[in-house]
C-alpha cells in the first residue's frame, strides 16, 4: 500500500502535508539547524497563529519516545498503552529539538504515531517531525483532505498522495499535560 522509497514522496527539507491517524498535518523535521528559524516563521504565518502557541512532535516508537525526553513517567506508558483515540503528551525537558519547538516552560507536547506510514517516514528520516494541524488558526480543524483550505494547500512544499479521497472524519489527539509530581491535567479530551 506505501511506497517503498520514501524519499520520492517526500524531499527531506520540505514543509509537507501528511495524513495521520489523528488528522492532516503540516510537518518538518523536529531537530535544529540553521534554517529552523525560517521554517517556523513560515508556518506560524501561513497558520496566522501567534509563535507563542507551540507546535507537536512526532515520534515513530517508545524509543524515540525516551531520545526526546529527560524522562516518560510511567503513567504515561499507561496512557498511551490504553488510550483508543491518538494522545499528545506535554513533557517536561525535551532533549535534540529545535528550540523554537519548546515551550517557554521547557515543556514538548509529543505523540508516538500508530499510523503505518507516519512511522515509516520518521523511521526513514531517523528524526522526530515538528507538527501542526493543516488549518489557518481559529479554524476548524480539517477531518479530511477536501477540507483542508486551498491557501494551507497552495502554501506547502509537497502533498503526500495517499488517502485523499477518504471522507471518514478523524479524531483530534486527546492532550494531556504531565505534571513532575504526577498530576495529570486534560488539556483536550
Amino acid at each position: 500500500m506505501y511506497p517503498k522509497n520514501l524519499s520520492s514522496l517526500i524531499p527531506i527539507s520540505c514543509r509537507a502535508i501528511i495524513f495521520g491517524r489523528g488528522g492532516y498535518y503540516q510537518t518538518f523535521k523536529a531537530t535544529p539547524t540553521l534554517s529552523y528559524s525560517k521554517k517556523f516563521k513560515r508556518i506560524y504565518k501561513l497558520k496566522k497563529r501567534s509563535d507563542s502557541k507551540s507546535l507537536i512532535v512526532l515520534v515513530d516508537n517508545d524509543v524515540r519516545l525516551q531520545r526526546t525526553v529527560e524522562e516518560v513517567p510511567e503513567v504515561a506508558w499507561d496512557i498511551m498503552d490504553y488510550s483508543n483515540k491518538p494522545v499528545t503528551i506535554i513533557y517536561d525537558n525535551p532533549k535534540g529539538i529545535a528550540k523554537s519547538a519548546v515551550n517557554n516552560d521547557d515543556s514538548l507536547g509529543i505523540r508516538v504515531v500508530k499510523d503505518t506510514f507516519c512511522k515509516k517516514l520518521i523511521s526513514k528520516l531517523n528524526k522526530p517531525i515538528i507538527s501542526t494541524s493543516a488549518n489557518i488558526s481559529g479554524e476548524k480543524q480539517a477531518n479530511c483532505f477536501a477540507e483542508i483550505s486551498q491557501e494551507i494547500k497552495n502554501s506547502v512544499d509537497h502533498i503526500v498522495n495517499l488517502r485523499q479521497d477518504e471522507s471518514e472524519p478523524k479524531q483530534s489527539s486527546t492532550i494531556i499535560k504531565l505534571d513532575p509530581s504526577g498530576l495529570i491535567k486534560i488539556i483536550r479530551e
